[in-house]
């Protein structure tokens, strides 16, 4: 077995020829002389379990973690597979506990749970005030939760005026019985005297029978006794008895509980699969078990950017008054979503349907129940689907993908054990499904259960996967100024990352930076030879074949971010000197680091293209 240096040297060689023809520098260019040209030896190669990006010939220990490395399985002989794709044996597949479903097509349930609370509806809030200014003589409803009904006397008032506008009824009725049998001018003047002293007290708050019992009688009262002009909960009491009221001045105020709002709060995120007339179920906990269900009469058009939600209010049916103002609930809220990723109502197609009171809803045209509007199609307020969009949109399981960033991957199962990853397209997220844009067909089974496992096996070969995606297909060969072939900038913020911790004698942080190195094609070899380095000194060495390579490549244009510096230290490797590339204006010499840290002298500066 070769001795760790020998394996390194071996790393090195072979990684400036691989960075020098992956990133289309031609390998006419022969090594530094510092770098001893050894050949490897034919043979397994060996990687450690936590960190893949180690790959060596032979067995030893990780560099990283000192774990023992372990062998990489070689494909079977005849067994070409792509490189997305890894083959498992029934055993495999069992401990890996592998399990598919279908792509199919079927429409998407959506679940969309709110909370929120019971609350009085503001449409069925009345206020009794005075029409006479006065004082409260006697508040028959002494505190607030008395139901009271239609037509029950609430407050007794004194009113000076009030007796003042009786007296004139009075006189007027007996004027008219004086001047009836007299010309006919004069006794329809008496007539309009008496309606207009009907018609003072009317506006003063006296009902009809007040007003005929003072005619009958012809006794007038200072005192008037206010009823209640409609039914409901007394849900706050203004004065107390003895007080002074003008016109306008409020007694009480009356709701009907009747029907009652539900008080919602919707996530930004859950808009898509809410809109107006939707059904909603609910439950609270005074009732445990118990459904209760309304009808999505509004959607607030602002958001609240404290909580990020939307307010969204529910029509609620309460005949029975179980329910209180004030209980909190869960509800939740279902839709369809149809191919083009949008919440839709179908069984209120074709109905009509009130824009004031989304809940009145008929077949035909006609007149809302309760505020008399015309009512229109429910096409005109949201969606209930047309044609195009009554089509079943293409779904997978949500667990199947295994989503990093922007990209999503799924593994298709191609049979006889073997797996293919695929980077897909998704659209939104409907329940337990995703919908899918792009990427797959209809009837592949695709891996629900074990996708992260075999992803970790295609990531421990150093295959694409996930974590690491493969190479850009939109590249192209015929850029000008070598740019297609330069290295991605993730190789130049790893390349300057490896020099920095050299410069400071960061062997852990050096061996961190290399491992991104490993991480791309090209560059692979040469970044295991710097993280497998057992020592600076090593690592020193092949950092100094990497920067060969990336100055040729930053002469020919291959610089993504500039200004990139060459510095040249004489004294590197006896003597022998070296150059390197860094994004600092000061020399930090990583072939000695702390030694001689500003050993070196600025040669060159690259601008770079973005």
């Amino acid at each position: 077995m070769k001795s760790t240096k020998q394996i390194i040297a071996t790393g090195i060689v072979a990684g400036s020829v691989g960075l020098a023809v992956g990133w289309g520098l031609g390998g006419s260019d022969t090594p530094s002389a510092h770098a001893p040209a050894v050949v490897a030896e034919q043979g397994e190669t060996w990687t450690c379990s936590m960190h893949p990006q180690i790959r060596q010939p032979g067995p030893g220990q990780c560099p990283i973690c000192g774990m023992d490395l372990i062998p990489v399985a070689a494909p079977e002989v005849g067994d070409t597979l792509a490189p997305r794709q890894l083959r498992l044996s029934p055993t495999a597949q069992e401990l890996a506990s592998i399990q598919t479903a279908p792509v199919e097509r079927r429409f998407a349930p959506v679940e969309t749970r709110m909370v929120g609370k019971i609350a009085v509806d503001e449409t069925q809030v009345r206020s009794i005030t005075a029409w006479v200014a006065g004082r409260i003589d006697r508040l028959y409803v002494d505190y607030t939760g008395v139901r009271v009904e239609k037509g029950d006397h609430i407050a007794y008032l004194y009113s000076p005026e009030l007796l003042t506008a009786q007296e004139e009824l009075i006189q007027a009725l007996r004027a008219r019985a004086r001047l009836v049998d007299s010309g006919t001018s004069v006794g329809q003047t008496a007539q309009a005297t008496v309606e207009a002293a009907r018609e003072k007290l009317r506006l003063l708050g006296l009902k009809e029978e007040q007003i005929e019992r003072v005619e009958r009688e012809r006794q007038a009262s200072d005192h008037l006794t206010i009823y209640a002009p409609t039914g409901g909960v007394v849900i706050k009491k203004h004065l107390s008895e003895g007080a002074y009221v003008q016109t306008g001045t409020p007694i009480y105020t009356i709701a009907d509980l009747s029907r009652l709002w539900l008080e919602l709060r919707a996530y930004e995120s859950d808009l898509s699969w809410i809109h107006y007339g939707q059904a909603v179920e609910f439950s609270a906990e005074a009732y445990p078990g118990e459904v209760f269900s309304g009808q999505i009469s509004f959607v607030d058009p602002v958001l609240d950017e404290r909580t990020r939600t939307v307010r969204v209010r529910v029509n609620v049916a309460n005949e029975q008054g179980r329910l209180k103002p004030g209980m909190l609930v869960w509800a939740v809220a279902q839709a369809e979503v149809g191919a083009h990723g949008r919440a839709m109502s179908p069984e209120l197609k074709g109905k009509w349907i009130s824009p004031m009171h989304p809940e009145i809803v008929r077949a035909a045209p006609g007149a809302c129940d309760i505020c008399g509007m015309a009512l229109v199609r429910a096409e005109e307020l949201y969606d209930t689907g047309d044609e195009v969009e009554r089509e079943m949109p293409l779904v997978v399981p949500a667990s199947a993908p295994l989503l990093t960033g922007k990209r999503a991957v799924v593994y298709v199962a191609l049979g006889e054990g073997l797996y293919e990853g695929r980077e897909v397209v998704l659209g939104p997220r409907a329940g337990d499904y995703y919908l899918v844009r792009e990427g797959l067909r209809e009837g592949e089974q695709v891996v629900v259960n074990g996708a992260f496992k075999i992803d970790s096996a295609l990531q421990i070969r150093a295959q694409p996967s996930m974590m690491n995606a493969p190479a850009r297909a939109d590249q192209r060969d015929d850029e000008p100024n070598g740019h297609a072939h330069g290295p991605p900038s993730a190789v130049w913020t790893a390349y300057f990352a490896t020099q920095q911790a050299l410069s400071k004698d960061d062997l852990s942080g050096t061996q961190a930076a290399a491992a991104t190195l490993a991480a791309h094609p090209a560059s692979q070899e040469i970044g295991d030879a710097i993280s497998g380095a057992g020592d600076l000194a090593a690592a020193r060495q092949a950092f100094a074949e990497l920067s060969t390579v990336l100055i040729r490549v930053a002469r020919q244009g291959g610089v993504h971010a500039g200004p990139v510096h060459l510095f040249h230290c004489p004294m590197a490797f006896d003597n022998e000197g070296a150059a390197w590339l860094q994004q600092a204006m000061q020399t930090q010499n990583p072939y000695f680091g702390g030694q001689m840290y500003r050993c070196g002298s600025l040669r060159e500066t690259f601008a770079g293209h973005e």
